[in-house]
């Protein structure tokens, strides 16, 4: 965001501020501060002029700038209406030698999971794909999934459904206690770098926020179905927010993904490039690797498709 247009953001959320105050604050032209008022109201910043000056009275739309603002955390926001997929866009902006950009959409014509998988992504929920250059070695970057999915857990629990994670990367709705679930979100993680160091990472986030779980495939759901709709600026600030937070504290990814994970105490199959395997998800290890309790002995998977078989 033009910093003068933070600045007058700034000055506005303590209250009315005349215009000749914020021209003089500011060091520019009284003309200059109308036009980036104006500027601000064209991007869905709710400004109101009075007696005493200008006003912010609200925040509603969802864009770049509304996302910035506020936000507690060292990201630049690039929003789009509609885009073919934010992680193919971030990796653009990766190679391009970007760092903490967040490519943001209202949808995805072109979405896709984990092994290319199609993904459903209409207007109304939340894509993002974040681009960071984190200074940890390759094997450390299956945190980086586990952390975003904990943020995103988080910020779906804020918004009151009792989210929880299926191992490794997804956001699911409990329906029961055997282990069934609704998928509300995914998370699809990339990267570039050489044997000990990672060049950069991007990690994307596809959730069905305020979407008819009803035009969704058949087990998926969304925030809508399950508690309303949701203030999608203030999710996406606090979902960046609390990555930001795991990101610079590593060690207590895995201690909350465990307690927020469904995968645990569940038998579960795995399906792997080698093969399936069939066991009790008993633990994760320090890097989010699964651990399996199999007929013959215990067994550390590291990636592969999860899907819970009935509790142990």
């Amino acid at each position: 965001m033009n910093e003068t247009r933070r600045s007058i953001l700034e000055s506005l959320s303590d209250g009315p501020v005349s215009g000749p105050d914020l021209a003089d604050a500011l060091g520019v032209s009284r003309a200059a501060v109308w036009k980036h008022i104006d500027a601000l109201r064209d991007v869905g910043f709710e400004i109101d002029s009075g007696p005493d000056g200008y006003e912010l009275t609200a925040v509603t739309a969802y864009n770049g700038p509304t996302v910035e603002y506020g936000l507690e955390a060292p990201f630049t926001v690039e929003y789009h209406d509609s885009v073919g997929s934010t992680n193919d866009l971030a990796r653009t902006r990766a190679t391009e030698g970007a760092a903490d950009v967040v490519v943001l959409a209202d949808e995805q014509t072109g979405g896709r999971g984990r092994l290319e998988r199609e993904w459903e992504a209409p207007s109304g929920g939340v894509w993002a794909s974040i681009v960071t250059r984190p200074a940890i070695a390759p094997p450390q970057a299956p945190l980086y999934t586990l952390a975003t999915a904990v943020a995103t857990a988080r910020a779906v629990r804020e918004a009151g459904v009792d989210a929880r994670i299926k191992w490794p990367n997804d956001v699911v709705v409990p329906t029961g206690d055997d282990g069934g679930y609704r998928k509300l979100a995914g998370v699809l993680t990339e990267m570039e770098g050489e044997t000990d160091r990672i060049e950069w990472l991007v990690v994307g986030v596809g959730l069905n926020a305020n979407v008819d779980a009803a035009t969704l495939p058949a087990g998926a759901t969304s925030i809508r179905d399950e508690a309303g709709d949701v203030d999608r600026r203030r999710f996406v600030q606090r979902l960046l927010e609390t990555f930001d937070d795991y990101r610079t504290d590593l060690e207590t990814v895995v201690p909350d993904w465990r307690e927020l994970t469904l995968t645990l105490g569940q038998r579960v199959r795995i399906d792997r490039p080698g093969g399936e395997l069939v066991g009790d998800a008993v633990d994760v290890t320090d890097s989010g690797a699964l651990v399996l309790e199999t007929d013959d002995g215990r067994v550390t998977v590291s990636a592969g498709d999860c899907e819970h078989l009935r509790p142990v």
